[in-house]
């Protein structure tokens, strides 16, 4: 990695709040998003290593937008003010990450505003996938632990994905 490169991302953990907005609005264009601290030092991070070496490749990029805008967020991750939350079938917020430990294995499902994904592969219910990976009937959302007890964690992405 290039020292200046170096440089400039350990300076912004020593810049002041308002430097760090300003900073955004340098490299972006727009007054940044009302977050924290942190989320503004990891995204000008990630920007200044985007504009030294270059971003995703145009085809990840796309997908990406087309997220984003399914799921009602601008490029900046901030929510689209016309755009509320659509919940699949089950009630639970799109981007919402479950995990199950099936027999050993860890079992990850991230669900989408139609469905949700499973090993890339998309499914139209929580059951459909208790019976992929267990080989047999299961009611999907007790299978995931979202009714009664279970071994699944619920997790919600922050807004800069992480």
């Amino acid at each position: 990695m290039d020292a200046d490169i170096i440089r400039q991302l350990a300076e912004l953990d020593r810049l002041p709040y308002a430097e760090l907005k300003q900073k955004w609005v340098g490299m972006f264009g727009v007054e940044p998003p009302g977050y924290n601290r942190i989320f503004l030092i990891k995204r000008l991070s990630y920007r200044i290593q985007e504009l030294a070496y270059g971003g995703l490749r145009p085809e990840t990029r796309s997908k990406l937008d087309d997220v984003l805008d399914a799921e009602g967020f601008d490029q900046l991750g901030r929510p689209n003010a016309e755009a509320k939350p659509q919940m699949p079938g089950d009630g639970i917020v799109p981007g919402t990450v479950l995990v199950r430990e099936f027999q050993g294995e860890r079992h990850t499902v991230t669900v989408l505003a139609d469905g949700f994904d499973y090993r890339g592969k998309p499914y139209r219910s929580l059951s459909s996938i208790a019976r992929e990976i267990s080989g047999c009937r299961w009611n999907g959302p007790s299978f995931f632990g979202l009714r009664g007890k279970g071994k699944t964690t619920v997790t919600r992405r922050g807004k800069d994905g992480k």
